[in-house]
């Protein structure tokens, strides 16, 4: 961890409370970036946690008009297809509630890694920075598509990924750079498969996750002990 560097860990019940206090923080950034912007970017991230969190905020009452959604990644696999991240959201959240479809800003992953992250960049460069990034955190210390041992270009917002530890390989990740844009970010971990990763995290070891330092608060929301 950088220091100097806001971090405040927020141990929760269990996974549901995770996503209720994510689902009400987030509520809570777009009511004051709206207030004092007019607008508000959020970077969405996948996995289970987050989509307990989506299925929530499908349910709140929100000024949906002005948000603006993005990704932190996406596997390189056909629109729609239903092990991509936008699919899920949509599913869960984005489907039900009225925002924009223009304000929905999905990753084109279906061009493959090299095309998708050259396109994504343009529309990444003019959104930052973001208000808030959403993300997680993988038993290896990974974070959106950024793996441990991986060459992660820094001067890059969007990056390709071709050769991802699990499938599918080929993947397009917003890069540390780019995450780390933001006025905030909220970290969502939950499960005891995490604990190593987290501990790895906190002794200030060199995995992707602690590459992500904004110039705002980092949030994490974990069901483990700190």
């Amino acid at each position: 961890m950088t220091k100097g560097q806001h971090i405040t860990w927020h141990r929760l019940a269990d996974p549901a409370a995770v996503a209720r206090d994510a689902a009400a923080r987030i509520l809570k950034a777009a009511d004051e970036a709206i207030a004092q912007r007019g607008t508000f970017r959020l970077v969405l991230a996948g996995g289970r946690t987050p989509e307990a969190t989506y299925r929530l905020l499908a349910g709140a009452d929100a000024d949906w008009s002005h948000w603006e959604i993005y990704f932190g990644d996406e596997r390189c696999l056909t629109a729609d297809h239903a092990d991509r991240d936008d699919t899920m959201a949509a599913r869960a959240w984005l489907d039900h509630v009225d925002i924009p479809r223009q304000r929905i800003h999905i990753i084109p992953a279906g061009l493959g890694p090299t095309e998708g992250a050259l396109r994504y960049a343009a529309e990444i460069s003019a959104a930052l920075p973001f208000d808030l990034v959403i993300l997680g955190l993988g038993v290896d210390g990974h974070t959106a598509s950024l793996f441990p041992g991986h060459d992660h270009p820094e001067q890059k917002l969007v990056v390709p990924v071709t050769n991802a530890p699990k499938p599918p390989s080929e993947r397009i990740s917003l890069s540390a750079k780019a995450l780390s844009q933001t006025r905030q970010v909220l970290v969502l971990v939950t499960g005891k498969e995490k604990r190593h990763a987290v501990a790895r995290w906190k002794a200030g070891e060199n995995i992707p996750i602690a590459g992500i330092v904004p110039s705002g608060p980092l949030e994490i929301l974990l069901d483990l002990p700190v």
